[in-house]
């Protein structure tokens, strides 16, 4: 006689419970990742500009109320990619919605701000900021089923990104219910590993040009009302260079009357600390 244990009932059991621990176990993904590009008209060069979105499990383009919207900047040298990449996007938003903390979801709109020209604000051959203000933005509304208001926007970024975003918030505090910086580059510093960049200097002096620290500290009573009109996020590592400049941030906003909420904690300037604030910034446009 031949064994067969697929035809005895106690094997059979075993397969049985493999299979449901394999279906348990096995990540679960919902949220929908694409790689995609956009007309551009507003950057020199360019017709065509990448990003990558994230649509939450079940999103309806036809649906009675618009999603909030969360716009991500990466840090430099990095790429719309690297939210899904480095810091595993898709996967906390599949986790969160499991654990009923998205509400009915969040779109995400990762922007593309290295290719060509790393850099996020206006050079007289570079109008990046215009650019996102003035095409991006238009055209994510223009596509996808997400709020248009102030309330139901958001934006976060790290690095260069978290500058960015800063910035962004200080220049256009109509625009966004909440700011997210995680260690964001907010001015000049000396960096040994742009020393042998040609682009370093233009790119250091946009940057300082931006620099929202004094811009904050030189604000009018009108500007600074608006900027209370906002919801300012700073997270930085104990470890991480840009930590001063980040508290200095913070001393300014304070300075003027605006309380931020500061975090911070151990870590480096790495995607491992951003993951968990991306996660809380997830879960803050969720409550928008």
């Amino acid at each position: 006689m031949k064994d067969n244990l697929l035809h005895c009932p106690f094997a059979k059991w075993h397969v049985a419970a493999l299979l449901l621990l394999l279906l348990l176990f096995m990540p679960l993904r919902a949220a929908t990742v694409q790689h995609l590009t956009m007309p551009c008209t507003l950057l020199q060069g360019i017709s065509e500009r990448e990003y990558v979105v994230c649509l939450p499990d079940g999103y309806n383009p036809q649906a009675e109320r618009p999603y909030p919207v969360l716009y991500l900047l990466h840090g430099g040298g990095g790429s719309c990619d690297e939210w899904e990449v480095q810091c595993r996007l898709s996967e906390a938003v599949d986790s969160l919605t499991r654990a009923g903390a998205l509400g009915d979801g969040v779109v995400v709109i990762c922007a593309e701000g290295n290719k060509n020209n790393m850099m996020y604000f206006d050079v007289p051959w570079w109008t990046y900021e215009t650019y996102f203000f003035d095409e991006l933005i238009p055209y994510m509304e223009r596509t996808y089923r997400i709020r248009t208001d102030k309330a139901g926007r958001a934006i976060a970024g790290f690095s260069m990104g978290g500058g960015g975003a800063t910035v962004y918030g200080v220049h256009h505090p109509d625009k966004f219910a909440f700011v997210y910086s995680i260690s964001g580059y907010q001015r000049r510093q000396p960096l040994e590993f742009l020393r042998n960049d040609p682009s370093a200097e233009w790119r250091q002096t946009a940057i300082e040009d931006n620099n929202p620290i004094p811009r904050i500290l030189d604000g009018t009573d009108a500007e600074v009302e608006a900027w209370r009109q906002v919801e300012w996020n700073v997270a930085v590592g104990d470890q991480d260079f840009t930590l001063e400049a980040n508290m200095d941030l913070v001393k300014a906003l304070r300075a003027r009357g605006i309380r931020p909420h500061m975090t911070v904690t151990a870590g480096d300037h790495n995607s491992h600390f951003v993951r968990p604030h991306m996660i809380r910034a997830l879960q803050k446009a969720a409550r928008l």
